[in-house]
């Protein structure tokens, strides 16, 4: 189990969901990135198991305390959400991550989130240079809220976790990060989910919850922070 903590952003104070390993080692950080439900109870589990894994792991509160379960109140928080704010929001975790004294800093860090987290969590790694891996599960890619400086993403690693819902990896939005990625000298790897849903990683809806889809993306995720950050 982890706790909630404060970390200074941009002037003021954000909180976020920490949870540590039981080792004692210095171990990579992790930044977990909520869905558009807010900072529940499926998003601080993820934080868990990274922990559980050997890393350092922190989701930031990008609703400031507000969650839901009804999807007109999602969107209406979504839409409400600073997008600038919420990158600082997510770079300030990164510095925060980076002066605990349970990591390690010049490892870098990652960025893992998940359908609006799984856009900010590629975004992330264009404006902080401490994110050196970004992975989204099933982004949505509203690009032009964002406005990512993709030439950044040089000498990093995207991985991207598509449902066939949502297109699949061939998806317009998904096409343009790739492209823009590699352009840019970052490396991209796309994984396809057939028959998936959006949101087939949350166990806590089993409308949508697919196991076997689920444990091969946890698998590729793990893979990728031991091959990236060690």
């Amino acid at each position: 189990m982890g706790e909630m903590v404060s970390y200074p952003s941009d002037g003021a104070t954000s909180e976020g969901y920490l949870a540590l390993p039981r080792s004692a080692a210095a171990a990579p950080g992790v930044i977990v990135i909520q869905e558009w439900w807010g900072l529940v109870s499926h998003i601080t589990t993820v934080a868990d198991r990274f922990a559980d894994a050997g890393y350092v792991a922190l989701a930031p509160d990008l609703f400031h305390g507000a969650t839901t379960t009804e999807p007109d109140e999602a969107r209406t928080l979504l839409m409400g959400l600073a997008m600038d704010t919420a990158a600082r929001d997510i770079g300030a975790a990164a510095d925060y991550l980076a002066g605990l004294p349970q990591a390690q800093p010049h490892t870098g860090v990652a960025a893992v989130g998940f359908c609006m987290g799984g856009s900010l969590a590629l975004w992330s790694a264009t404006l902080s240079d401490r994110v050196q891996l970004a992975v989204g599960f099933y982004p949505t890619i509203p690009w032009e809220r964002m406005r990512p400086e993709w030439p950044e993403f040089a000498g990093k690693t995207a991985v991207i976790h598509c449902s066939e819902a949502d297109g699949s990896s061939q998806a317009p939005g998904i096409q343009t990060a790739r492209g823009a990625i590699v352009q840019a000298g970052g490396e991209c790897d796309l994984y396809d989910y057939p028959g998936t849903k959006h949101a087939f990683f949350n166990d806590d809806r089993p409308e949508v919850f697919d196991p076997e889809a689920a444990a091969s993306a946890w698998a590729r995720t793990l893979d990728a922070l031991r091959t990236r950050l060690g």
